[in-house]
C-alpha cells in the first residue's frame, strides 16, 4: 500500500528533479569553464540562465531612489520581454539552455540581432537587480574597496568617473565598472543592451557593476534629469554582492 502513496510518489518525483537540476547545473557550469581555458573566469555558481528570476525585494522596497511603479514596469514588462525574447531566440538558433547565457554572449557575433539585444538584456537586468538593495551599504570593504582606491586614487572619484560614465553615454545604454584581460578594474559604458562580455562589445572584460540608464529605468521619477538618477542609485547599490562577485575572480 505505501508505495502507492502520493504524498510518497510526490517526494520521489520532487527529489528527481532536485538531483536533476543540480547535474545540469554542474555539467553546464564545467561547459563554460572549458569552453573560457586561458581567459577570465565567470562565477561557477551562480552562472545567469535563460530565465528570469524572481525579484529580491519588493517594489516599493527601493523607493529612496527608485519609485515602485518604475520597478514593476521595469521588471514585469521591459526585463520580462527580454527574458522571453532570449528563449525565442536561442530555439530558433539551436541554443542549448542549460548551459550558461555567457556562452552566447562570448560569441554574440555569430547569432543574429534579435539574440544579440534579447541575452544582452537579459543578462544585464539579472545582474542589475541584485546589484541593488532596500540596505545599500554605501560603500564597499576589503579586496574591492582597496582595488578600487588603486585603481581610481578613491572610492569618491571612482563613483565620480562612473557616474559620468552614466550621464555621458548618449541615448540608451549601460556604465560598467569592470575587470579587463590584465585584471585590473576598468570604468566604461556600452549602447543599448551591449555589455563587456560580447566579442562585439567595444570594452572587454567581466562586469562587476551594471548602471541602466535607459529612460524607461528611471523616467517616471526623474523626467529627462539621469544625473538625479544617478546620484540616488548609489543609496541602494548592494555592495555586498557585488564584493562577492569581484572575489569570484582569481
Amino acid at each position: 500500500m505505501e508505495k502507492n502513496n502520493p504524498s510518497r510518489r510526490k517526494f520521489i518525483a520532487d527529489s528527481s528533479k532536485t538531483v536533476l537540476g543540480i547535474t545540469l547545473a554542474a555539467t553546464a557550469t564545467a561547459s563554460w569553464l572549458d569552453s573560457r581555458a586561458g581567459e577570465l573566469r565567470l562565477p561557477t555558481n551562480p552562472f545567469t540562465g535563460f530565465t528570469q528570476d524572481p525579484l529580491p525585494y519588493a517594489y516599493n522596497s527601493l523607493e529612496k531612489a527608485i519609485d515602485a511603479t518604475t520597478m514593476e514596469i521595469h521588471y514585469t514588462k521591459h526585463a520580462a520581454g527580454y527574458a522571453t525574447n532570449v528563449q525565442d531566440a536561442a530555439k530558433a538558433e539551436g541554443v542549448d539552455t542549460s548551459k550558461p547565457l555567457e556562452e552566447v554572449l562570448a560569441k554574440v557575433s555569430k547569432y543574429t540581432m534579435k539574440m544579440r539585444n534579447n541575452a544582452g538584456g537579459h543578462f544585464n537586468h539579472e545582474l542589475f537587480w541584485k546589484s541593488l538593495s532596500p540596505t545599500g551599504s554605501g560603500k564597499p570593504s576589503g579586496k574591492l574597496l582597496t582595488a578600487i582606491e588603486s585603481s581610481f586614487n578613491s572610492f569618491d572619484s571612482f563613483k565620480t568617473q562612473f557616474s559620468d560614465a552614466g550621464k555621458n553615454r548618449f541615448g540608451s545604454g549601460w556604465a560598467w565598472l569592470f575587470i579587463d584581460g590584465d585584471k585590473k578594474l576598468r570604468i566604461g559604458s556600452t549602447p543599448n543592451q551591449d555589455n563587456p562580455l560580447m566579442d562585439i562589445s567595444e570594452i572587454k572584460g567581466f562586469p562587476v557593476l551594471g548602471l541602466d540608464v535607459w529612460e524607461h529605468a528611471y523616467y517616471l521619477r526623474y523626467q529627462n534629469k539621469r544625473p538625479d538618477y544617478i546620484t540616488a542609485w548609489w543609496s541602494v547599490v548592494n555592495w555586498d554582492f557585488i564584493q562577492n562577485r569581484f572575489a569570484s575572480q582569481p
